[in-house]
């Protein structure tokens, strides 16, 4: 009987793992404790990343074992030896690595020291030693009070789960709850200004500068109104004169090369613009007609009647009077510009 199939095929329960078994080497998945850079490829090796690694004993501290471990990098041949250190609790690179430096003072830390091997003995052996010993342990104790009483009032509020879980629930539902109705907001205010870009989330100080702000026209519809009764309230109630359209007109036009006064000046007139008022028919040296009266001079007429005497009646021999001939018919005027004294002005210039 081989009693196992281990035995019968003459191979050990480890397998490839313990190949190296008779040199005292076992093959084992390490895993790094603590960041390093390898001396071959210089690169970093992050804590945590497994190896696989042959673990032999090379010493003891006291009674507990040092045992070395060696791996290759994966990413260069280098390979990377380590060791325990009983002595300070912690892994020392041997060689092929370099420590990445964090490391702190666990008294600066106020971490739990362990005890050294002096300490000890002169603890059990020295009465004084160890009073002393022990109030500086109560002093320490009295000094962490406050913060042991912190951390257990934090771990009290985390016992009730199932209140803790509803609370949290509820504070999700109510920030869903408003993102959704930001969101809708949004959306609203994107179709309504046709804007095809996200819109970030109102902050504080934006509402702040928005409040400082206020938008209005520059004249309300009310000031308009009151505006337009004001210049209908100030306007003439007679109609202007044609003449003072004319006028008007004309100086616009400038007729005659003669500059035009500004708006406060005396309004021009046809005498000043060079223009005179005549007769239709008449030439510019006078009449056309030939015994017709010149302009401006009135028809002669007899003296008047006396009452008693009729306008037909004759004179002192008794002669009948001769009728006055009839008025001419009335001619219609015109506007004629002169341009007699434009020239001479323009040449005098």
């Amino acid at each position: 009987m081989h009693g196992s199939l281990n035995k019968y095929h003459h191979s050990h329960p480890l397998r490839e793992r313990a190949r190296k078994l008779s040199q005292g080497i076992l093959v084992i998945r390490f895993e790094m404790p603590y960041n390093i850079w390898c001396d071959g490829c210089k690169n970093h090796i992050g804590m945590g990343v497994r190896y696989n690694a042959e673990k032999k004993k090379v010493g003891t501290y006291y009674t507990t074992p040092i045992y070395r471990f060696r791996m290759k990098c994966h990413l260069c041949v280098n390979y990377i030896e380590m060791q325990t250190d009983p002595a300070g609790c912690d892994y020392v690179i041997v060689s092929g690595a370099r420590r990445k430096e964090e490391r702190w003072d666990m008294r600066d830390n106020e971490q739990v020291l362990p005890t050294e091997r002096e300490e000890k003995e002169k603890l059990e052996t020295d009465a004084m030693f160890r009073l002393e010993h022990g109030v500086a342990d109560r002093a320490v104790l009295q000094r962490a009070v406050p913060t042991l009483a912190s951390l257990q009032e934090a771990q009290s509020a985390w016992k009730d789960d199932f209140a803790l879980n509803s609370r949290l629930r509820r504070r999700f539902r109510e920030e869903k709850k408003t993102l959704r109705e930001e969101e809708e907001e949004a959306a609203a205010l994107q179709a309504k200004a046709g804007l095809s870009i996200p819109l970030v989330r109102e902050a504080e100080e934006d509402r702040r500068l928005a409040a400082l702000l206020k938008y209005h026209s520059p004249d309300s519809y009310e000031e308009k109104q009151r505006m337009k009764r004001t210049e209908i309230s100030s306007r003439s109630w007679f109609p202007p004169a044609a003449g003072g359209r004319a006028s008007e007109a004309l100086r616009k036009l400038g007729l005659g090369g003669r500059a035009l006064r500004g708006r406060g000046g005396p309004p021009a007139t046809p005498a000043g613009l060079g223009i005179v008022r005549r007769r239709s028919g008449e030439g510019p040296e006078g009449p056309v007609e030939p015994g017709g009266p010149e302009q401006g001079e009135a028809t002669p007429r007899g003296p008047p009647a006396p009452p008693g005497e009729p306008r037909g009646g004759g004179g002192a021999g008794g002669a009948p009077r001769v009728p006055p001939p009839p008025p001419p018919l009335p001619r219609r005027a015109s506007l004629v510009a002169d341009y007699s004294d434009s020239s001479s002005e323009a040449e005098s210039a």
